[in-house]
């Protein structure tokens, strides 16, 4: 068992504590555990065992590491799977198996999301490799309930650590964070003796865009609600799920660009309203997730899921914030849309961006594989996608976001195969030529629709 050695870190709840803190009001109910018995100290018939979950029962009042069932959340229904860290430090066994197991299956079977609020050392020592292979068959739960289209959230409590991590935790589509807990894969008694603490904790992990958000224990209940509400969208409009969602409208004037330099200008300009104007506008609340899962974010890139003030309904978007958009806001945003899809959510992309990050560290982070994965997620997605062209539309870098067939601009933007001036540039024309190759390019937005790049433009 990865136990940490203790230290000063925020206050550890019980599993019944943290039932009480998140559920509303009496509305936890245990699931029936399956009665399986095992032979005396384990599977390894190790010396002492069966003692020590005794010693662990009459501390916790719990028969093992986890405490499984259903309960309302903001009144959405949820399955609930709850670590008792007291219990031989919240490790997985074989018996933990079982009730994963059987949390999972009750999921699928009432088409209910799951909620992990874990707080783990890893596996259990005392069962060997037996409680190591319960990874796997987590796994393989987690799997099929993401196929069955079902969200799965976890919240990282202290410690999370070991297999829990690697597979309850960072398996999950959303992935909450206590402030201070200790997150990693490695337990602080197995890790290298120079290892910065620093790297280890819940913050850490948002930063390297391996976990969402931090929130703090008071908040943690109504984010919770939030994103099952958001999210659990079968229970509310499953006959709409595959509409797709309204483009917004304009936020600035109706008047179109007389030249294709003036389309730019307007772009460029730092007046144009921006794509959080856009977003707080089409959203009555919003939600972001963050991070690529690969150990980077990009803060030119918002992406998160929300409630359309049109209609109501729960639509996923992805936003460029007018930067020239990192490898990690593609993956990003590609993880996101990916989600969306198995959800049967609807999604909504800005695009707005001079063009992808061409620095030689964008090279270094697989700039080109980033840009490949999100035009395939794109492609690939079976809910709606729609696209609003709000500013600039830098080539590649802008058009891995945009939906084909369904992408519509606002009067000040533009979509160009490569800026004018590298246009003149490569084309060896003076600077005086640059309006002029603007013009040639035909990126206004109604020599967009003319040339059917898009659909419309999109009106006050």
């Amino acid at each position: 068992m990865t136990d940490p050695a203790p230290y000063a870190l925020p206050e550890r709840r019980s599993a019944r504590e943290i039932i009480t803190l998140v559920c509303d009001n009496s509305t936890f109910t245990e699931l029936p555990y399956p009665i399986v018995e095992f032979k005396a100290d384990g599977p390894l018939s190790w010396q002492g065992y069966d003692a020590s979950r005794a010693r662990a029962t009459a501390r916790t009042g719990e028969e093992e590491s986890v405490v499984c069932g259903t309960a309302r959340i903001g009144g959405t229904p949820a399955v609930l799977i709850v670590f008792e860290f007291g219990f031989l430090g919240g490790s997985l066994g074989e018996r933990t198996g079982d009730r994963l197991e059987l949390a999972y299956e009750h999921a699928r079977t009432n088409r209910l999301p799951v909620v992990s609020l874990v707080a783990t050392g890893g596996s259990r020592m005392q069962e060997g490799m037996l409680a190591l292979t319960q990874l796997q068959r987590v796994a393989r739960q987690s799997t099929l309930t993401r196929e069955a289209g079902l969200p799965q959230i976890a919240v990282l409590r202290d410690p999370t650590t070991g297999g829990g991590w690697a597979t309850l935790g960072a398996g999950a589509d959303v992935v909450l964070a206590l402030p201070g807990a200790q997150v990693g894969f490695a337990g602080s008694r197995v890790r290298p003796a120079d290892a910065d603490p620093a790297a280890y904790t819940a913050e850490a992990q948002v930063a390297a865009g391996a976990a969402d958000a931090v929130v703090r224990p008071e908040a943690l209940r109504e984010t919770l609600a939030r994103w099952l509400w958001l999210l659990s969208v079968s229970d509310r409009s499953s006959d709409r799920s595959a509409e797709a969602a309204p483009p917004p409208p304009s936020l600035a004037t109706d008047a179109l660009p007389d030249t294709g330099w003036d389309a730019v200008q307007r772009a460029r300009s730092p007046q144009r309203p921006r794509a959080d104007a856009y977003l707080d506008a089409y959203f009555t609340r919003r939600t972001a997730i963050s991070g690529d899962r690969c150990g980077g974010t990009d803060p030119g890139m918002a992406c998160g899921f929300g409630e359309c003030a049109v209609n109501g309904r729960t639509v996923a978007y992805a936003a460029q914030l007018g930067t020239a958009t990192r490898p990690a806001g593609y993956r990003t945003a590609a993880r996101l849309i990916r989600l969306a899809d198995r959800l049967g959510i609807p999604v909504l992309t800005l695009v707005d961006t001079p063009g992808a990050a061409n620095d030689a560290a964008a090279e270094r982070e697989g700039a080109g594989a980033a840009i490949a994965d999100l035009f395939g997620a794109v492609a690939a997605a079976r809910t709606p996608v729609t696209t609003l062209l709000i500013g600039e539309g830098g080539s590649g870098g802008a058009l891995a976001l945009a939906a084909p067939g369904n992408t519509w601009a606002t009067p000040d933007s533009y979509f160009s195969v490569i800026a004018p001036e590298l246009a003149a540039a490569i084309l060896k024309r003076s600077e005086g030529e640059v309006e002029a190759t603007a013009d040639q390019l035909r990126i206004r937005p109604q020599d967009l629709v003319e040339l059917g790049v898009v659909r419309g433009i999109v009106s006050r």
